[in-house]
């Protein structure tokens, strides 16, 4: 996930009041993974279809 990406989604989550670990449970995915998608630390296929998702659920 780009850097900004990462730093939007931490800000989107403030805003709201919501947790890593619900937007976490929203997508289906672990709070870890969800934490490495968002640093960057995974990029694949599959994580790129958890990104769309992401920013679908929080509206960026």
């Amino acid at each position: 996930m780009p850097e900004d990406l990462g730093v939007k989604v931490r800000s989107e989550l403030f805003k709201r009041k919501m947790s890593q670990k619900e937007l976490a449970s929203l997508v289906g995915i672990s709070n870890a993974y969800l934490s490495d998608i968002i640093n960057g630390r995974k990029d694949g296929p599959k994580a790129q279809e958890h990104i769309k998702h992401i920013q679908r659920i929080l509206s960026i």
